[in-house]
């Protein structure tokens, strides 16, 4: 029976007895997962119902993929940034591909059913509690002004700016006579 399943934003066919290199998942070596996100599950050329299948893989290993070398260059500018990047990953050996019967369907149903049983001591549930007066919203306090710099700027009042200096006339050039 094979089953395509989805973890770390990709998708993966796998059969028992298939290794396979997904992101990182959390465990230890030699802990067993369960693989939840079937999309697909068939044996052959017949297709399951992929909702009551479930997938268990073995952790083999932690490990790191391949190194990818980025490199950015931004020509006649000497800007050259050379870096590496090497992915974890975890490799994993497919133990069972099998109808497992999933119920967490179930579970959650049968939850609500508990907390809904009326208890002896309990209050009746048409009786409200009374709300809480609502607090008015604290004040806030004003902005501080920012410190000067230096010790000496804290001292001095602030110098008050000179009006700007007007530009001088300019002198009518004599004009150019043809006598002399």
């Amino acid at each position: 029976m094979f089953a395509v399943v989805r973890t770390g934003g990709k998708q993966y066919r796998v059969a028992a007895g298939d290794k396979i290199a997904v992101e990182k998942l959390a465990g230890e070596a030699g802990e067993t997962v369960t693989l939840d996100d079937v999309l697909l599950a068939g044996e052959g050329d017949s297709i399951a119902d992929a909702s009551k299948v479930t997938v268990s893989a073995e952790i083999i290993a932690q490990a790191k993929s391949e190194k990818v070398v980025v490199f950015k260059k931004r020509r006649r500018h000497n800007y050259r940034r050379k870096a590496g990047h090497r992915q974890q990953m975890t490799l994993l050996r497919i133990t069972d591909v099998g109808t497992g019967g999933k119920k967490p369907a179930a579970k959650k149903a049968a939850a609500p059913k508990k907390e809904a049983a009326p208890k002896a001591d309990a209050k009746p549930a048409t009786e409200k509690k009374a709300a809480p007066a609502k607090k008015p919203a604290a004040k806030k306090a004003p902005a501080k002004k920012a410190a000067p710099k230096t010790a000496a700027a804290a001292k001095k009042p602030a110098a008050k700016k000179a009006p700007a200096k007007k530009a001088p006339a300019k002198k009518a050039a004599p004009k150019a006579d043809d006598t002399k």
